[in-house]
């Protein structure tokens, strides 16, 4: 899990395409002390297992998947990456929960400036569009935001300067790519009324949909959730 407060700014050094994914490797300073192999991090948001570490880098790779829902399809050596770790037990969870599951690649519309910072547009793919809340979260590049205004094909966010130095928000361009992560939360209420649980007190299923899953709200409390 992840927060959306970026630790450090990386570079791509290597990116090696393959038949089925890719390997990355990605140069760093200041997280790399605190990484294993097998750790997960958010690299512009997706989550990667560290595969190989070097003095000054990690390696990862990147599954078909991934290429296909992010904006790794596009990447170049040299490009500079937004970097994350898992978040630990006990951690300030400052931005929000984030998984590092990218459902799709945005781009970037505008950059305008506002008092001591920007707001920064983006478009997005209309599937994301019932996950989106005016004022609620989402994830650039990894980085957590709040949705400052919301339209049908596009979404602004208001940046301070310190994010724009601590990110590579600042670096985009109109008409660059960048991975996006709607809110879990919304996902699992959609989820949620899709299996005929809303309003169901006792979190039995309705007859219609007991061959279909075997989810109720006691399962869930059984098994930790």
């Amino acid at each position: 899990m992840f927060t959306g407060i970026v630790e450090e700014v990386g570079t791509i050094r290597e990116l090696r395409f393959q038949t089925a994914g890719a390997a990355i490797t990605v140069a760093a300073k200041k997280i790399l002390p605190g990484i294993a192999i097998g750790d997960s991090i958010a690299v512009n948001g997706v989550c990667l297992t560290a595969v190989r570490l070097l003095p000054d880098a990690f390696v990862c790779d990147v599954s078909e998947e991934t290429l296909r829902r992010s904006a790794f399809r596009k990447a170049r050596i040299g490009a500079r990456v937004n970097l994350e770790r898992a978040l630990a037990a006990g951690g300030r969870l400052g931005g929000h929960i984030m998984q590092g599951h990218v459902d799709d690649v945005g781009q970037m519309i505008s950059r305008t400036p506002s008092g001591g910072g920007f707001d920064i547009s983006f478009s997005f793919p209309l599937a994301l569009e019932r996950y989106l809340v005016y004022k609620g979260s989402i994830a650039v590049n990894g980085i957590s935001l709040t949705i400052a205004a919301l339209g049908k094909e596009n979404f602004s966010v208001a940046v301070i300067p310190h994010t724009l130095s601590v990110t590579n928000l600042g670096e985009l361009a109109p008409g660059d790519p960048v991975n996006l992560e709607t809110d879990i939360l919304g996902k699992y209420f959609e989820r949620y009324f899709q299996l005929g649980l809303a309003g169901n007190t006792d979190g039995v299923l309705p007859e219609s949909r007991k061959t279909e899953s075997k989810l109720t709200v006691g399962y869930l409390v059984e098994q930790g959730f």
